[in-house]
């Protein structure tokens, strides 16, 4: 006897056999036990997710000799007869090799004429989408009323190509992709009764590999099996598909965050010799930096590979998401690359290279209101004008991210963020509290990248920074504005600081008259000044003038709007 290919040996012949879609089981298995049964039936989904499989066992389920049933025998000769593909009542047509008008008049010509052998005759069209326009007008009357003996089942991939009129008539079923999990325990299921050795590595890569579909997972199962002579190895699998493991990559990333690039180009130049497929490669590192990223939001999603765990605990969550971007955009441009490599050594370079936002310091700190705008200190400069190698030390380990206070006895450091500090000369009162009144940063370029939205976006819009004590955070909100206030609405705001200088801090907001400009004025005055300025370079404009002059034009009100940057 020749060889029957697992995706056809191991099709499901009932309603229990089936993995996943139980939506649409229960569905149907209510109808069949409740004899309400629909004359017209559309399953939709992508390829190999069991829509003709289903449609077959509906078949049985109408024409199993024990009568209409949810589970049929699977014995009787109807139910042989359809399983093996020559049931004289199972009419299936490919509708993309019979799409012509002629084609569907032949068939609805025999529609009037009762069965042979069941007691439906049932019509299974697969990739119905395929029709033409006319022979969609040809079924019409007959698909809304067709004589008792008559059920048709319809399978297609592309349902949006469907005439309305169609779709209004027929019972529709949407199936799901299969998820990894029911892929991998139904090849599991098989190889276990197939008697063939395997470990779950190569089976979990099956799964992924066949991106939902159970019919491309059987059929890469058969060919992993000639390739592994009998036995499934994850080495092999991955061979045979043509990916890589992820302990390269996760070599590569270690090396990123230690910023060692002399070990990134050695893993890179080790990885030319056993994976040319740098586009599959950068694939896989898009992958690995999703799967990590979703540990890191929910630690408890289980992965096999525990090196990929510890490396999305060593990274930031911020790291993370930035790498995915770098390496998305990456992959985009790989096909503009000289080579392959020379791409992907590119992605790595830039990881290397580039930090997210809110390790780089605002761009500058007014030391005072009368004082100007200076830049951040280098470490160099630092030890130029202090000269105190251990005090400075202490300093930039113990203090907050944030300039302190202009005393002109006070020496002066940098902290953690790159920002000048003075502080008092005593040793002893260094180690045990830096406490000083803090001058306020550039709060209009500070509130934005907080990325709140709603009420609290709102509040902390209209509030100015006061000062910056220690770890707590003053801020003033004009009386007008008492209304905003609420408890949860700090909550979020102090939450929302804590992540932008990477520690916890306490927010107060106090009430009174406020002079200051807060950053939701300064939008609007700065909105106001494009405006205006739009609105009188149009004015001047010698075009606009001319236009004027000679055709006694005129500017429509409201009309001008400043270019958006």
């Amino acid at each position: 006897m020749s060889y029957q290919v697992l995706a056809r040996k191991w099709r499901p012949q009932n309603f229990k056999e089936m993995v996943g879609q139980q939506h649409v089981l229960k569905a149907l298995i209510n109808a069949l036990d409740g004899d309400r049964l629909h004359h017209a039936y559309l399953f939709t989904g992508t390829r190999g997710v069991g829509k003709t499989t289903i449609a077959r066992v509906l078949a049985k389920c109408f024409n199993c000799e024990t009568g209409i049933t949810s589970a049929p025998c699977g014995c009787c000769s109807s139910c042989q007869e359809i399983t093996e593909g020559r049931f004289v009542d199972l009419i299936e047509v490919d509708a993309a090799s019979r799409t012509r008008i002629e084609d569907t008049r032949e068939l609805l010509d025999n529609v009037q004429y009762a069965p042979t052998r069941g007691r439906f005759k049932v019509y299974l069209i697969d990739e119905v989408h395929m029709l033409s326009g006319h022979s969609f007008n040809a079924l019409l009357k007959t698909l809304e009323e067709p004589p008792s003996h008559v059920k048709f089942l319809f399978a297609t991939t592309d349902p949006q190509k469907l005439p309305v009129t169609i779709l209004s008539r027929c019972l529709q079923f949407n199936l799901k992709r299969m998820t990894v999990d029911m892929i991998a325990g139904h090849l599991e299921l098989i190889l276990s009764k197939e008697s063939i050795q395997y470990d779950n590595g190569s089976l979990r890569l099956l799964a992924r590999v066949a991106d939902g579909s159970m019919r491309d997972a059987l059929s890469l199962l058969d060919q992993a099996i000639s390739f592994g002579a009998g036995t499934l190895k994850e080495s092999e699998v991955r061979e045979m598909l043509g990916t890589i493991s992820h302990q390269p990559l996760v070599d590569l990333l270690k090396a990123v965050a230690l910023g060692d690039g002399e070990t990134v180009l050695a893993e890179i130049e080790k990885m030319a010799g056993v994976t040319p497929d740098f586009a599959a490669a950068t694939d896989a590192l898009i992958s690995l930096l999703h799967k990590m990223a979703v540990l890191q939001i929910v630690p408890q999603v289980e992965e096999e590979e525990e090196s990929i765990k510890q490396l999305a605990e060593q990274l930031s969550k911020e790291d993370v998401q930035l790498y995915y971007q770098i390496a998305l955009h990456g992959r985009r441009d790989l096909s503009l690359s000289p080579d392959p490599r020379s791409g992907f050594e590119m992605i790595f370079l830039r990881l290397l290279t580039f930090r997210p936002l809110r390790d780089i310091a605002p761009p500058s700190v007014a030391l005072s209101t009368t004082a100007p705008t200076e830049q951040p200190l280098t470490t160099d400069e630092v030890k130029k004008k202090t000269n105190n190698e251990t005090l400075e030390s202490t300093v930039i380990d113990d203090a907050p991210p944030w300039a302190v206070s202009e005393n002109p006895s006070n020496q002066i450091t940098v902290n953690d963020l790159g920002y000048k500090e003075e502080i008092d000369k005593s040793p002893q009162d260094v180690k045990e509290e830096i406490n000083a009144s803090t001058i306020p940063l550039q709060w209009h370029e500070i509130v934005p990248q907080l990325n709140l939205v709603g009420r609290a976006k709102e509040l902390i819009t209209h509030c100015i920074l006061n000062h910056i004590e220690n770890d707590n955070i003053h801020l003033s909100l004009d009386k007008d504005g008492e209304d905003l206030l609420a408890k949860s609405t700090q909550l979020q705001i102090e939450k929302a600081l804590s992540e932008y200088y990477n520690r916890s801090v306490k927010l107060l907001i106090d009430t009174k008259h406020l002079v200051s400009e807060t950053p939701a004025e300064r939008t609007e005055r700065k909105k106001q000044e494009c405006q205006q300025m739009a609105e009188n370079l149009i004015q001047n404009d010698p075009f606009v003038k001319d236009l004027q002059s000679r055709f006694d034009a005129q500017i429509v009100p409201n009309s001008v709007k400043p270019k958006q940057t």
